[in-house]
């Protein structure tokens, strides 16, 4: 169909591991672009979410975080956020000072579309089964480590051979690709006061390798940024007596939960006071091959998005150790949503609401 944007990115230069002093400058990461992110929603979209609203507070900061951490090329104005619709992948990589690992926990594509100012998230259990020619057969969180290993070799950067991997999974051309890591998320729920979160159920694990301390009651409570952590990497107990586990699917959910609680905080009084540390806070724990001119190009075509056009996708599965089997009949599904939103044939909260409104008329 002719909404479907088959195929892969070109492998423009900018794909190459960056010199020595091009590599300082992306090491700082993008946080200006988060602003956009919020739309895709993220960690980053979040933060976007109330960086848009206080954007005139925030601009100078903006505007420095933007300059330090996208790449320096043009982009042509037909290819502007303002103007066309765009996808991008989002990691959520569980590297914190105490491990230096690169897991990718969270795995979300997101289609955007300008003219709706709406958006899809898509998003995959990271034991995901990837089973794609061209690739060994692995969970879908491992690649990423191994394509960081194969990068001192080949000089093709990690980001850059995810994104075409997951172009190829999704038979979408993913436009951009963005990772944050799990430094960067504590750090984001902090900056903005911490959030407020119904715990589903009581939690406890503890891990003195890496220090995690996971200790949470059920009902609602106010999270800081290591208990909202927590809360979104969740898996087992391994206390006395020990917490119901969960899966996969329970984590996707609980993000997206997170997600939300991580909007509405970024329009309260505290997520204003604390937008400027936020939008630091990202900047420093992100990687993305946005250019500079895209980030400003996103914020001024979405800042005005609102969350209930913003719709999650969670693809599920069924486990049978140590992969997680993806629904076939969802995947489709989701493949679907994401083209539909790049054609701008997603139906609204306000067009639905219109179209009720018109079928109790007739």
């Amino acid at each position: 169909m002719s909404s479907t944007r088959s195929g892969l990115p070109p492998r423009e230069q900018s794909h190459r591991k960056p010199t020595k002093k091009s590599s300082r400058k992306k090491k700082k990461k993008a946080s200006g672009f988060k602003v956009f992110l919020r739309i895709l929603l993220t960690l980053m979209i979040v933060l976007a979410l109330g960086v848009g609203v206080y954007i005139g507070y925030l601009s100078v900061t903006l505007d420095q975080v933007i300059q330090e951490t996208g790449t320096d090329e043009k982009v042509a104005p037909e290819q502007s956020a303002k103007v066309k619709p765009l996808t991008m992948l989002l990691m959520g990589t569980d590297y914190r000072p105490e491990t230096g690992t690169h897991l990718t926990d969270v795995m979300m594509i997101m289609a955007m579309n300008p003219e709706t100012k709406s958006a899809t998230v898509v998003s995959l259990p990271r034991d995901t089964l990837v089973e794609l020619k061209g690739y060994k057969a692995n969970k879908l969180n491992h690649f990423y480590p191994n394509f960081l290993v194969q990068e001192k070799k080949t000089g093709i950067t990690a980001k850059y051979e995810m994104k075409t991997m997951m172009s190829k999974y999704f038979d979408l051309n993913i436009d951009y690709v963005i990772v944050i890591n799990f430094q960067g998320f504590r750090d984001v729920v902090d900056s903005l006061g911490g959030i407020d979160i119904n715990v589903d159920a009581d939690m406890c694990y503890k891990d003195t390798a890496d220090n995690t301390n996971i200790n949470l009651k059920k009902g609602p409570q106010h999270l800081s940024g290591e208990e909202a952590l927590g809360y979104v990497r969740y898996r087992k107990s391994n206390c006395s007596p020990r917490t119901k586990a969960s899966d996969d699917f329970d984590r996707n959910r609980r993000q997206n939960e997170v997600l939300h609680a991580l909007i509405d905080q970024a329009k309260s009084l505290d997520g204003v006071l604390g937008a400027g540390k936020v939008i630091q806070s990202v900047g420093k724990n992100m990687e993305t091959d946005l250019e500079s001119q895209q980030m400003k190009n996103m914020i001024s075509a979405y800042w005005s998005i609102s969350k209930e056009n913003v719709a999650f996708m969670p693809i599920t599965g069924q486990w049978k150790s140590p992969y997680v089997y993806l629904n076939s009949d969802e995947l489709e599904k989701a493949k679907q949503a994401l083209n539909d939103e790049l054609a701008g044939n997603r139906v609204l909260v306000e067009d639905a609401g219109e179209a009720e409104q018109d079928k109790a008329g007739n």
